[in-house]
């Protein structure tokens, strides 16, 4: 759910930077759709009709869609601004493997938020000691953000990691002469700075 947050201050960390929007066309992402089937894959399971239904099935699927949007990112890792989200990406993981195939969030987290145990299978599984806890969900954002809800170091890092991808991407439009109005005109498919 940061992510939420990440692109609208990546774009607006890009406008002022004096970057353009034109930029982001230039970013060349490999395996996304890897990355794209991970997250439908992640709707569907924690959509009622199947989190009702899914059972044992549940953590050994979520962790392999974590995996392949995982892989995509790394394999991604060059982009300037992809490092921060590889690392994310990666405590996100090892936070869930350590955990049996859930997100603990703490308690008191948790409470925080008015977040109850789920009834139904959920990514997240509020636990009073995990394993690896300090890379599990305990930040609590602040109730006046819309979607306020708990996150985790790696979520932070992951929505860190794309404004930068955003911004960088935007500031390269303005380096390479992309609507500069100098009547260049961008290579697509070509070298990127980023």
């Amino acid at each position: 759910m940061f992510v939420i947050y990440a692109l609208p201050i990546g774009l607006l960390l890009g406008l002022v930077l004096g970057g353009r929007l034109s930029g982001l066309a230039t970013l060349r992402l490999r395996y996304a759709m890897l990355s794209v089937a991970g997250f439908l894959t992640q709707v569907v399971l924690f959509s009622a009709p199947v989190a009702d239904r899914i059972g044992s099935l549940g953590p050994p699927i979520y962790v392999a869609s974590t995996a392949l949007v995982f892989a995509a990112v790394l394999a991604n890792v060059r982009i300037r601004g992809m490092a921060l989200v590889v690392v994310g990406a990666a405590c996100n993981l090892a936070a869930i493997l350590a955990n049996g195939g859930y997100m603990p969030a703490s308690p008191d987290a948790a409470a925080a938020v008015g977040r109850e145990t789920a009834t139904s299978y959920s990514n997240v599984a509020i636990i009073a000691s995990p394993a690896l806890e300090l890379l599990t969900d305990v930040i609590v954002l602040p109730e006046w953000l819309p979607f306020s809800n708990i996150i985790s170091i790696g979520d932070l890092l992951i929505g860190v990691g794309i404004a930068v991808v955003i911004a960088a991407a935007m500031r390269s439009a303005r380096r390479d002469g992309v609507d500069a109005g100098d009547g260049s005109s961008p290579v697509l498919g070509g070298n990127s700075p980023i």
